[in-house]
């Protein structure tokens, strides 16, 4: 005969109350925990926009008719959906350069490597989010040489209320360095495919879009940052270039580098940063406690290894600190900027391969307790060993190459030339269609054996053809990446998509399996995306295979991609549901 005991009527309701409220209040916190940022929205018109630099004006494809690019401001964690939509005649693909892709290998966006092209009308929506990353990275077209002008940067800040492990910098400001050309970039890589020989070298490098007076009818076209004494800015620097490694330095001011790759190093002071086409380098600039009565020159040029013709110039900024007087003192000051002193800074000589040496031995992942070293891979279950350089390839008979014997300059790994298929390979391999895409057979190591750095073999034909290297799910992976001296030793900036690994070793001269091993740095190496094998040297790297897909390996150097020098590394699902790349989007684009 129990009885049931009830709450008075007002209590009940205020009961009700509480917990409706507290539901309420965990609603955000659920969400938080599911997915741990927001979503933010971006539209991307692709269109012709005409541009005047160094006494000319031409088209050139932009996104939203801003050159450069628009910035992509995210936080660790967010979700990006970017509608990319062409209104061009060209084809054109967007990738998110360093961003992880972690099972979202369809945004990627390498052309014919993740999805193919957005043909002239339609439209893409890059879906992805942005995990366990935080820092500068960048976003530019991957589809022949169109990333000349279609770049821009990707500034990932820290989840709320995290802190940098440095200062917070008073002011954040993206210095993006380009290059230039009076002549339409299709028309230049064009040309030299048909001849065979090097393409016609850039007309300027640029700072933020702009190339600065030392370049004809340039002088308006400088760019300028005003700085107050006594504060630390954050640089963000980005190489956008296509074909040039670059020095970077301003007069009479020391940089802090803080960052590279959007992954935080052990800070260090420097004169000169050296950044590859496709690296990011954050550096801290602390201004003067007083406003000198000077202008400082902020500069870069290239640094250069290889034997072909290269832009030998300089792009100059402007360094302007602004002082605290009354406007007409203002007024007056303008009168006088003129006769203020120009300071300019020093830059290495062109070829100075030892100081880019002695630079990237000072890059160390920051391995501290608030932000410890990803898991560096310390035993490895298979290991590559990778010929970078350059060749000759046989032209066919109704082609006129210039090469000796009809042949053209062409650029491999393993001496394997890559040609690029007409179906996206990531969309072959997700629905077992790889039959007459691409073969699974590219050699781990060089099928002839030769002295790499030192003179030429007398036979020095590439292959080619469209081969990947297959990896099991969660393959830790050792890949030493090796110089050759082939037509000449070169600096390569080798980028790899989809992941970001660990830089244990480099040296000059050839890779001393047997010694150079014990020299492997694992406990703070550099996590990048994309580094600089040295010319007439290797580098070591070692990654873990985590994320299923296809993913391109390339140098981002524009010219040797152009001829070959190029891989896709396919990785296998896991078994869990977790480990495994979801189904393609319903608009990826057809081929």
């Amino acid at each position: 005969m129990g009885s049931s005991i009830h709450a008075p009527p007002a209590l009940s309701m205020a009961m009700i109350f509480f917990v409706i409220v507290a539901f309420l209040c965990a609603l955000p916190e659920l969400a938080l925990a599911k997915h741990a940022g927001v979503t933010r929205h971006y539209k991307f018109n692709i269109k012709s926009q005409s541009v005047t630099r160094l006494c000319q004006t031409k088209s050139i494809v932009t996104v939203n008719g801003q050159f450069p690019g628009p910035r992509i401001i995210a936080r660790e964690g967010d979700r990006l959906v970017i509608k990319v939509v062409n209104h061009v005649q060209n084809n054109v693909t967007l990738h998110w350069h360093g961003i992880r892709q972690l099972r979202s290998g369809w945004a990627d966006g390498p052309s014919y490597i993740t999805q193919c092209p957005i043909q002239t009308g339609q439209s893409y929506v890059y879906n992805f989010t942005i995990t366990g990353q935080r820092g500068t990275l960048w976003w530019h077209a991957h589809i022949s040489w169109l990333r000349a002008t279609l770049y821009g940067p990707i500034v990932i800040l820290p989840k709320k209320h995290v802190p940098y492990p440095f200062p917070q910098p008073f002011k954040e400001v993206p210095i993006i360095f380009g290059e230039w050309w009076k002549a339409d970039t299709e028309t230049v890589i064009n040309q030299a495919l048909q001849t065979g020989l090097g393409p016609n070298v850039s007309d300027a490098y640029t700072i933020n879009g702009l190339p600065g007076p030392l370049y004809n009818c340039s002088v308006k076209d400088t760019y300028k940052l005003k700085v107050k004494p006594g504060r630390t800015y954050l640089l963000r620097l980005i190489n956008a270039g296509l074909n040039n490694e670059l020095f970077f330095s301003i007069a009479n001011h020391t940089l802090t580098v803080v960052e590279a790759d959007a992954v935080y190093v052990k800070p260090f002071n420097t004169k000169i940063v050296l950044i590859t086409p496709g690296q990011t380098t954050n550096v801290i600039l602390r201004t003067k406690s007083k406003s000198p009565n000077a202008t400082f020159v902020m500069a870069a040029r290239p640094y250069v290894t290889g034997p072909a013709a290269f832009d030998n110039s300089t792009t100059t900024g402007l360094l302007e600190y602004e002082t605290s007087a009354s406007s007409h003192h203002n007024k007056n000051k303008n009168k006088n900027k003129k006769k203020l002193p120009l300071l300019t800074p020093v830059l290495p000589k062109l070829n100075d391969t030892s100081f880019s040496m002695k630079y990237n031995n000072k890059i160390r992942s920051l391995a501290n307790p608030k932000f410890p070293s990803a898991n560096v891979p310390t035993t490895v279950d298979k290991s590559f060993f990778f010929t970078v350089g350059l060749g000759l390839s046989p032209c066919s008979k109704n082609q006129n190459c210039q090469g000796p014997n009809n042949t053209r300059l062409a650029a491999a790994i393993n001496n394997v030339s890559f040609v690029q298929p007409n179906t996206a390979l990531l969309q072959a391999h997700f629905f077992n269609k790889s039959k007459g895409v691409y073969t699974t057979d590219f050699p781990a190591n060089p099928l002839v054996k030769f002295n790499y750095t030192g003179p030429p073999p007398s036979n020095i034909a590439v292959s080619s053809g469209t081969k990947v290297a297959v990896l099991p799910f969660n393959t830790r992976v050792e890949l030493v990446l090796q110089d050759t001296s082939i037509i000449g030793a070169e600096s390569h900036p080798l980028h790899l998509h989809g992941f970001n690994f660990f830089v244990v070793g480099l040296g000059f001269g050839n890779f001393d399996p047997k010694n150079d091993p014990k020299k492997y740095n694992l406990v703070d190496p550099a996590e990048r995306n994309t580094v600089g094998v040295p010319s007439g040297g290797w580098v070591a790297l070692r990654f873990l295979a985590d994320n299923p897909g296809v993913w391109f390996m390339h140098c981002h150097l524009e010219v040797h991609t152009s001829w070959g020098l190029k891989m896709a590394w396919v990785v296998m699902d896991g078994k869990r549901r977790n480990q495994k790349l979801p189904p393609p989007p319903s608009d990826l684009p057809k081929c």
